[in-house]
């Protein structure tokens, strides 16, 4: 058996590389929402105030719960912390 090298374990993990670049992009998301809790020392209540969202969402993503969130409300909560998204395309390697 061969071993196989992936860039992400998105990556291993997906069926497709369309869906582990979704993946990866929510994770980056939720990734940076949580730092920027856990910087403020937000609880939880605080925090989905911040973030125009309940305090279960909050839990699900501090408990990264990334199947919850579309990546389109993950840039919104980003949004609702003054936190813009910006690309960097890369061309993917075959």
């Amino acid at each position: 058996m061969q071993k196989q090298n992936f860039d992400s374990v998105f990556d291993a993990i997906c069926d497709t590389r369309t869906e582990a670049t979704n993946m990866r992009l929510r994770a980056d998301l939720m990734m940076n929402i949580s730092h920027m809790i856990k910087e403020n020392h937000w609880t939880q209540q605080q925090a989905a105030q911040h973030c125009g969202i309940t305090q279960p969402r909050v839990n699900d993503l501090m408990n990264g719960k990334i199947e919850k969130f579309s990546l389109d409300a993950l840039v919104n909560i980003n949004a609702e912390l003054g936190q813009f998204v910006t690309l960097h395309f890369q061309t993917a390697c075959s």
